[in-house]
């Protein structure tokens, strides 16, 4: 695996237009969002992900960057995803490491950091402040959903959690851990909820 570079990965906004809905995600991924810059862009669950933005109308996606789902080609080709209606982010802002070669998960101590929570609740604020209604905030994965359920002093939002969309995440949530069940349709089901939830 690549170095990780531990990029301070920014939200995603739409360039105009009203916020209704924002997705957050765990940590920017290793070969992903850590080398894109982009949050879910280039990451192996983030193509879940834009996916279901795209069938809800609220994304647009480079045709080519399915191609070569990889931050650093996705960087280097100068490809970025526009959003509608959708804002994306992570509950935590880079990649966790401990030897800058493979990713783990935030801890606790660094999700409920005061920095972190201030900037979780100040890009919620921005969110929020281009919201008409309340503010609906979908988090993957299991970290991203405790620091939501924790999170004090943040403008109202509703909250609605999905698993992780990664192999692991999606076992973990399936009945009898995804025995005797294929990954391709554990796939389809999360887009589908995904989709349910975006609508």
């Amino acid at each position: 695996m690549s170095r990780i570079l531990q990029t301070r990965v920014p939200p995603l906004y739409p360039p105009s237009g009203p916020v209704r809905v924002m997705l957050f995600g765990e940590a920017p991924g290793p070969r992903g969002a850590d080398q894109s810059g982009v949050p879910f862009w280039g990451d192996r669950a983030g193509v879940l992900v834009y996916r279901a933005l795209e069938a809800a109308g609220l994304a647009r996606v480079p045709a080519e960057a399915y191609a070569r789902w990889d931050g650093a080609a996705l960087r280097e080709k100068g490809l970025v995803p526009e959003l509608r209606g959708a804002a994306l982010s992570n509950a935590f802002p880079f990649c966790p490491s401990r030897d800058l070669q493979t990713f783990r998960a935030p801890s606790d101590a660094e999700l409920r950091h005061p920095d972190n929570r201030a900037r979780l609740s100040l890009e919620l604020a921005t969110a929020a402040g281009r919201c008409p209604e309340v503010l609906r905030v979908i988090t993957l994965g299991k970290r991203a959903q405790w620091i939501f359920q924790n999170l004090e002093g943040a403008p109202a939002f509703q909250l609605h959690s999905l698993p992780h969309p990664s192999a692991q995440g999606l076992l973990q949530a399936a009945p009898g851990k995804g025995k005797g069940l294929k990954m391709i349709d554990l796939q389809k089901e999360w887009e589908a909820a995904l989709a349910s939830l975006l609508e």
